[in-house]
């Protein structure tokens, strides 16, 4: 399973955590880190950090875990850069402080996707029915619509199973997306 490894001083303590790509949370698809622990998987406590400062989560197109700014009057620095707005891919060795607090990511840990092998499209047997000394073609399948979730920001379309995780063309939650209907293809 994909993991992402954060290390950290709080309390005069050093702490190691875990994130998986899939683990239970309380924003489904990502882990929340700030000083609120009703809004946050990861819980700082120093001040200088926000109740909801950033998220973190994995995004499979890409392969890569990646930061997100979830509080815009103080920004996360990721390896030296003020992040502002959208995301950041993160990797072993970044650095992220929030307020005064300083993250490290230790390890990364992808496992890699195997290989595709598409055969090519074979065509069809065309088998005819015989009745009564009539042949009949068989009826083609009828290809069914499908439920997608269309980007409440650029308005494209994602499958519906990635409800849960950010569009994959412009980063936003897809939980505010309306559900449309895709036609056959």
């Amino acid at each position: 399973m994909n993991a992402l490894t954060l290390q950290w001083h709080d309390a005069g303590q050093e702490i190691t955590r875990k994130i998986y790509e899939q683990q239970p949370t309380k924003n489904p698809g990502t882990v929340r880190i700030g000083r609120d622990p009703a809004r946050c998987d990861i819980v700082l406590s120093n001040p200088t950090v926000s109740g909801l400062h950033i998220e973190i989560y994995f995004y499979p197109e890409i392969q890569g875990f990646f930061i997100r700014n979830l509080r815009s009057q103080n920004p996360p620095l990721v390896d030296g850069q003020q992040l502002l707005q959208g995301e950041m891919p993160l990797k072993q060795g970044s650095i992220i402080c929030l307020g005064e607090m300083q993250l490290k990511v230790i390890a990364v840990d992808i496992i890699g996707i195997p290989a595709t092998i598409l055969a090519p499209p074979q065509p069809p047997v065309a088998q005819f029915q015989i009745q009564a000394g009539h042949q009949h073609p068989p009826t083609p399948p009828i290809k069914q619509a499908v439920y997608g979730i269309e980007c409440p920001k650029c308005h494209r379309v994602s499958p519906y199973e990635h409800q849960h995780l950010p569009c994959r063309w412009c980063g936003t939650s897809l939980a505010a997306g309306m559900s449309v209907l895709v036609g056959p293809q």
